[in-house]
C-alpha cells in the first residue's frame, strides 16, 4: 500500500469516528421511558406515540386499570421499573403519593391549582365531568333528578346502569365519602342496589346500553358519549345530563401524571409531562377524546359546556386518595365481590 493510499485510509477512518461521535444516539441507545398507564390504550396511545416521535425518547407502556397499577406500584415500591404513573383519576395518584417526586414549578404553573396536587406530586393532564347519560326517546332533562340522591327513588328500579369496578365511579364514591360521610354514602349505595341497576365493566357499555334503550340512564364520565355521536351520528338516542345539584353529584376530576421518585430517568419523565401539557397534546385531548383541557387557549367540542358554567363540586382532588376505603365499602354493601 502506497503512502498516499495509507493517508487516505487513515483520513476516512478518522471521519467515521468523528461522525459517530457527533451523531445523535439511536433509539436503542436511549434509555426507554417506562409509563404505567391507567388510561386506556385506545385513548392515549396515539398521543404517547407522538411524544415518542417528537422527542426521540423510546417509550414502554404498561396498560391496566388505575387501581390495579396503583396496587402494583405500592407492592414494587422503590424497585418499580416505572418512571411515570399516568392515572385515570386523582384517587389513584393520591394512593401512591408517597412514591412520587415533587414536580418543578415550571411544569405545574400552566395548570390551575384546582387540577394539581397541593404538594406538587402530580398534575392534571385532562379533565372530565361525572354525568348522567340518558335515553332521549324515554326521558328529557326535566325527568331527571337534580342530584345523585334522587336516583335512589324506587321509580328508577330496573332502569339504571353502573360500573362499580370502574376507577372513575370509585372516585365519585370517594367524593361522596369525603363530602357526605360514610353513613350517607352507604345509604346511597344501598338505595341504588335496591333499584337493581344493570352492572357493566366500564363507561362505554353503559352509554351503548342507554343508546339502545336497554336501560334509561347510567352513571358515566362525560366524554364517552361524544365518541358514540362521532361514530353513529346525532340520531344516537343518548345525551349527557350535567347534574346541577353540586357536591359529589357534580364532580369534575382529572386524569393526571406523576413521576416516581425511584426513577433514574427523571429528565425524560419531565419532558413527557411537559409535552402532555403542551397546546398540541391538550388539543388532542379536547378534539380526540373530548375531554376538558387543563391549560388556557384550547378549543373544546361545540356541545361541551364550558367548565365555568358547571356547578362543579368544591372538592380538593387530593382528598380523594382513599381508594381502598371505597373498595371496602363497595364490598360491604355487595356492589363488589
Amino acid at each position: 500500500m502506497s503512502f498516499r493510499t495509507t493517508l487516505i485510509s487513515l483520513f476516512a477512518f478518522a471521519c467515521v469516528l468523528v461522525l459517530a461521535a457527533c451523531s445523535p444516539a439511536s433509539a436503542s441507545e436511549v434509555q426507554p421511558l417506562v409509563i404505567y398507564s391507567g388510561r386506556s390504550e385506545n385513548l392515549v396511545a396515539p398521543i404517547i406515540e407522538q411524544f415518542e416521535e417528537t422527542s426521540g425518547i423510546p417509550v414502554e407502556v404498561r396498560y391496566g386499570s388505575t387501581p390495579e397499577l396503583a396496587a402494583t406500584l405500592l407492592e414494587e415500591g422503590q424497585n418499580s421499573p416505572a418512571d411515570v404513573f399516568f392515572a385515570q383519576d386523582p384517587g389513584g395518584l393520591g394512593a401512591v403519593e408517597e412514591l412520587l417526586a415533587p414536580l418543578p414549578e415550571e411544569l405545574l404553573s400552566p395548570v390551575s391549582k384546582r387540577f394539581r396536587d397541593p404538594e406538587s406530586r402530580w398534575v392534571g393532564i385532562s379533565g372530565r365531568a361525572r354525568v348522567i347519560v340518558y335515553n332521549t326517546d324515554k326521558l328529557s332533562e326535566a325527568d331527571l333528578p337534580t342530584d345523585l340522591e334522587g336516583f335512589t327513588d324506587p321509580q328508577w328500579k330496573g332502569r339504571l346502569g353502573w360500573a362499580p369496578t370502574n376507577a372513575s365511579f370509585q372516585t365519585m364514591v370517594t367524593a361522596m365519602r369525603v363530602t357526605w360521610g360514610e353513613e350517607k354514602t352507604r345509604e346511597w349505595l344501598e338505595g341504588i342496589i335496591a333499584n337493581e341497576p344493570a352492572v357493566f365493566d366500564g363507561n362505554s357499555p353503559i352509554v351503548a346500553a342507554v343508546g339502545a334503550g336497554e336501560i334509561d340512564a347510567g352513571f358515566v364520565n362525560h366524554y364517552y358519549l361524544f365518541r358514540f355521536l362521532q361514530e353513529e351520528g346525532e340520531s344516537f338516542a343518548a345525551r349527557n345530563y350535567f347534574l346541577p345539584g353540586g357536591g359529589p353529584s357534580s364532580l369534575v376530576m382529572v386524569a393526571g401524571a406523576g413521576i416516581l421518585e425511584s426513577s433514574d430517568n427523571q429528565a425524560a419523565a419531565q419532558k413527557f409531562i411537559d409535552f402532555m401539557l403542551s397546546p398540541v397534546a391538550q388539543q388532542y385531548f379536547a378534539t380526540q377524546t373530548f375531554e376538558y383541557p387543563v391549560i388556557e387557549g384550547v378549543v373544546t367540542h361545540r356541545e361541551l359546556p364550558p367548565l365555568e358554567t358547571l356547578n362543579a363540586a368544591d372538592i380538593d382532588l387530593a382528598s380523594l386518595s382513599d381508594l381502598q376505603g371505597t373498595v371496602s365499602l363497595l364490598q360491604e354493601v355487595g356492589a363488589l365481590p
